[in-house]
């Protein structure tokens, strides 16, 4: 399937295309495409899309405006940057803890020079005080598709619970935040789906981007452990050395392939919006 996608959505524009690798491909995919791994589509020799092109997607061409408008007054270098990093919190609703999500952000917040919020310390009530005035926000935990309000805008990240909250951010709640953050992702399973309207996908991604957050990081599928902690800190150390957030997903992908071939295990995660 991924080289027939290639031939279909690739093979015709692929002479348009730009010879440098750092140079960004933008992708704004219509109804289904939302959900097809583009870094993943594979020509004729085996290649992989990403090995030959930086790539990001975008709701809407509008959408690419108005993620550039929330930028303008967010550039800070890497190294000064505030930031959030969560993994494995005290699970709601029964959900199974994540020792790897735990280990991922531990390590992140080495690298963010943060520390890291854990177990019961990541409270629902914690994480949205903090989401509002840091540059950078990492949530390694469980994402959920379901619509938990009935609001008809599905989506949710597994926090801890305590008094104040029932431990569920939903996408509800995150499109009533205003976010200062100029990086937002979601290390989870299956944050970048939700309900396909013609204007894009509604869910998780469109609720951070409609709350400031000019640039975005979700996955597509079920993601694993192991090969997620290597490609988010990869991830995270080039974007220390390179400030653009689609050459520094590339060169993660790049670098996780090498350990885990399969593109299941590397190719989950879009970015959508700003590069830099």
């Amino acid at each position: 399937p991924l080289q027939q996608l290639y031939q279909i959505l690739i093979q015709p524009i692929a002479s348009n295309l730009p010879q440098d690798p750092n140079s960004r491909v933008i992708f704004i995919p219509q109804a289904e495409l939302f959900f097809v791994p583009f870094p993943a589509l594979q020509d004729e020799s085996g290649k992989y899309l990403i090995e030959k092109h930086t790539i990001l997607t975008a709701p809407a061409i509008q959408v690419l405006q108005l993620t550039h408008q929330q930028k303008i007054n967010k550039r800070k270098a890497i190294k000064n940057r505030t930031a959030l990093v969560v993994g494995n919190p005290t699970m709601p609703q029964q959900l199974s803890p994540l020792a790897g999500a735990e280990q991922e952000a531990l390590r992140i917040g080495k690298i963010l020079n943060t520390q890291a919020l854990t177990g019961s310390k990541a409270t629902e009530t914690t994480v949205k005080q903090l989401m509002q005035s840091v540059d950078v926000v990492h949530l390694a935990t469980h994402g959920l598709l379901h619509d938990f309000k009935g609001l008809g805008v599905p989506g949710a990240i597994a926090l801890a619970p305590s008094s104040q909250d029932d431990g569920l951010l939903t996408s509800g709640e995150i499109f009533d935040m205003k976010l200062d953050a100029d990086l937002v992702v979601l290390s989870a399973c299956d944050t970048g789906r939700g309900d396909i309207k013609n204007d894009g996908v509604i869910g998780l991604s469109r609720s951070l981007i409609s709350a400031g957050a000019p640039s975005v990081i979700v996955s597509l599928w079920t993601v694993a452990d192991d090969s997620t902690t290597l490609l988010m800190t990869e991830f995270y150390q080039n974007l220390r050395r390179n400030p653009d957030k689609a050459v520094a997903l590339r060169n993660a992908m790049l670098s996780t392939m090498k350990q885990y071939r399969h593109p299941i295990e590397w190719a989950a995660f879009t970015l959508i919006g700003e590069a830099e």
